[in-house]
């Protein structure tokens, strides 16, 4: 496995938070008096608000007890390696800088600033908030939405000072149900302000938030903050260069949320990798930005206009968004070089090139598969429960196979099942599984696969490819040329020796899952809106499938059920298949057939089709020779008479199938 560029990080440091409110109405409910300030600051404590200019010590370490105040007309000055613990004290504890204030952090890149809780747990504390008197589409002197301080006015060009080489973890404290603070609130901070150099780790609402104004960042990094990473509304009309997002935590919001009017700020080179899929931009109303360098990876959502705002207000790569694009590029910031954030750096690695010898992955990791994974003769590839592998939207270069003689292990639980998916899922963005073995097929020994050229085929009908048990794939089927796809699942010659249980083949462009001759059985298999055939077969499969749920509920696929060439009987035990769009359930080519107990039908115009007037005894329903009459005006296709309202297959305990990336 190869290492990849874009990196996880999982960091060992101090982390600091940043605020989201502005008054000056927001002092201690007793305030501190203005001479005890200095006061308290010499003794290492922070509190109160400021009545002079004042430089701290970077050789002290300072607790933030309270609220801390930077006035109109005053400056305070945070010199290189000076940290601020702040009590975990909530939406008592925060820095804010008023209109007219100024703050200048002057960490450097061996020597950052740093803020952050005793623990470094979203939620502590409030953060930093910064009011400019630059432009809003709130209005000159509006009021914060936390805190009541006032900003904004008509000086685009305003500074409110500078910050460099900042660190901040464990903001976000809860005010109420509707408001936080965010690591750092900008309110409308002008351009003459400077901020480079700035990590945002741990914090439970944003990471950094633009209440309109013109200021503009360098190197951003945001790690885990647990609404959206970077968030702006009211107008905020800056630029954003170099941001690294990184998301491991469940259920955060987005990388990029903007909101109401689109001023069209910019953002050059963002790099966001998610663990656990979620969604990557977001457009409330009519926003939108101009964004080049994106590399989004393990996002199941890469745009949501969410208030159906237009496209063409999202600029990606100098065209109009596209929602089914995923946006999974090579990444365009690599954040191990910023030397002011510390960090301890975990992989999401990537499977590509031969498996030759006994791998085994780690389900603690993310995995991307870039191109093909091929188990080879005398190999093995063994996926832990809870493993999930992203696959790039990569079309027929991305795929795994298993080759004869090789094996694969999926240990999924019902539980923790494995995910192979592309980032959104979409039909078509990745080949899919292959496996090859010794099994016979009609096909012949040493027969050349439809796809990938593999060989496959023999005469040892026990082979063993190994194990599949609880796997979800999604996102499969990409098209090779004008006759041929990939499946999600595809068998060739597989042996009985094989086991495949449980497993979910959903939003693939061609089939769920295709035996190309073979012995293999199959129980508990759920297949959702597959493009081609649910389930296919041909050269003689002869195993059996027990317990089969087919859901279609988009037009235009072809079949549930589609068997071809030669007839070897293969056996289904308990077959549902429900279509709210109409289509064919069961088609038989050639001479195929099947036997098929349990059968229950649903919502599909033709019950059977024999496509080439196969004889219908090849098809045995319920004990039987298929009961069925040709439907009105056709040769080849019929209604069950009877056979089909088998009770349906319980999948109510399946809630496997519901895993996602």
């Amino acid at each position: 496995m190869k290492k990849l560029t874009v990196k996880i990080l999982g960091l060992a440091i101090l982390a600091m938070p940043f605020l989201s409110s502005c008054s000056d109405d927001d002092d201690d409910p007793v305030p501190t008096p203005v001479e005890e300030v200095i006061e308290l600051l010499q003794t290492g404590k922070m509190k109160g608000k400021l009545s002079e200019n004042f430089t701290l010590n970077a050789s002290m370490q300072y607790e933030l007890t309270g609220s801390f105040i930077v006035p109109e007309g005053l400056t305070l000055t945070i010199p290189a390696g000076t940290e601020i613990i702040a009590d975990n004290g909530g939406t008592d504890v925060y820095i804010a800088v008023l209109m007219g204030g100024k703050i200048n952090i002057n960490g450097t890149t061996s020597s950052p600033v740093v803020m952050t809780s005793a623990n470094s747990n979203a939620g502590d504390w409030g953060g930093l908030t910064i009011c400019g008197k630059a432009t809003t589409t709130a209005g000159a002197n509006s009021e914060a939405e936390v805190g009541g301080f006032i900003y904004g006015g008509s000086d685009d060009a305003d500074n409110s000072g500078s910050i460099k080489n900042l660190v901040i973890t464990g903001t976000g404290a809860q005010i109420n149900s509707e408001s936080q603070y965010n690591g750092v609130s900008f309110y409308a901070v002008g351009s003459g302000t400077t901020v480079e150099n700035v990590a945002v780790i741990n914090g439970a609402d944003d990471g950094v938030e633009f209440f309109g104004g013109t200021v503009s960042v360098t190197n951003l990094f945001l790690q885990n903050n647990e609404d959206d990473a970077i968030d702006w509304t009211e107008g905020w009309s800056g630029t954003i260069t170099n941001a690294y997002v990184e998301h491991t935590i469940e259920d955060f919001s987005t990388v990029v949320e903007g909101d109401k009017v689109n001023n069209n700020p910019k953002i050059i080179n963002l790099t966001a990798v998610s663990t656990t899929g979620g969604t990557a931009l977001q457009f409330k109303k009519e926003s939108g930005a101009t964004i080049t360098g994106l590399s989004l990876s393990g996002y199941a959502k890469s745009i949501d206009m969410k208030d159906n705002g237009p496209l063409a207000n999202v600029i990606i790569e100098g065209a109009a968004a596209e929602v089914a694009n995923s946006y999974n590029t090579d990444a365009t910031v690599d954040p191990s070089s910023w030397t002011w954030v510390d960090v301890k750096v975990a992989q999401v690695e990537e499977l590509s090139g031969n498996v030759t010898s006994d791998v085994t992955l780690d389900a603690s990791k993310a995995y991307r598969l870039t191109s093909s994974y091929i188990v080879q003769d005398g190999a093995s590839l063994t996926i832990p429960a809870g493993t999930k592998i992203h696959a790039d939207a990569g079309g027929t270069e991305v795929y795994i196979a298993v080759l004869m003689g090789g094996t694969i292990n999926i240990n999924g639980t019902s539980d923790n099942p494995v995910v192979i998916s592309s980032d959104q899922g979409q039909p078509g963005d990745w080949g899919g599984l292959t496996i090859c073995g010794k099994a016979t097929t009609t096909a012949g020994a040493n027969s050349e696969a439809e796809v990938g050229g593999f060989i496959y085929g023999g005469t040892t009908d026990d082979d063993n490819s190994g194990s599949i048990q609880y796997l979800v794939i999604k996102g499969t089927g990409a098209q090779i040329n004008s006759e041929s796809q990939y499946n999600g699942v595809s068998l060739y010659a597989v042996g009985s020796g094989t086991t495949i249980k449980n497993v979910a083949v959903i939003n693939g462009s061609d089939d769920g899952v295709e035996f190309f001759g073979g012995t293999v059985s199959v129980s508990n298999l759920y297949l959702e809106n597959n493009e081609d055939d649910s389930v296919d077969w041909t050269e003689g499969w002869n195993g059996t499938v027990t317990d089969t749920y087919i859901s279609h509920t988009i037009a235009g696929f072809s079949t549930a059920f589609e068997g071809d060439k030669i007839n070897n009987n293969p056996n289904f035990v308990n077959v549902t298949a429900i279509s709210t769009v109409g289509g064919t359930a069961l088609q038989f080519k050639k001479e195929s057939g099947a036997t098929i107990t349990g059968l229950h039908l649903v919502g599909y115009d033709v019950d059977l089709d024999m496509k080439d007037a196969g004889a219908l005894a090849n098809v045995q329903i319920s004990g039987a020779k298929a009961d069925a009459t040709l439907l009105a005006g056709e040769t080849k296709k019929y209604t069950l008479n009877s056979g089909k309202d088998a009770a349906k297959v319980d999948i109510s305990g399946w809630s496997w199938i519901e895993a996602d990336l």
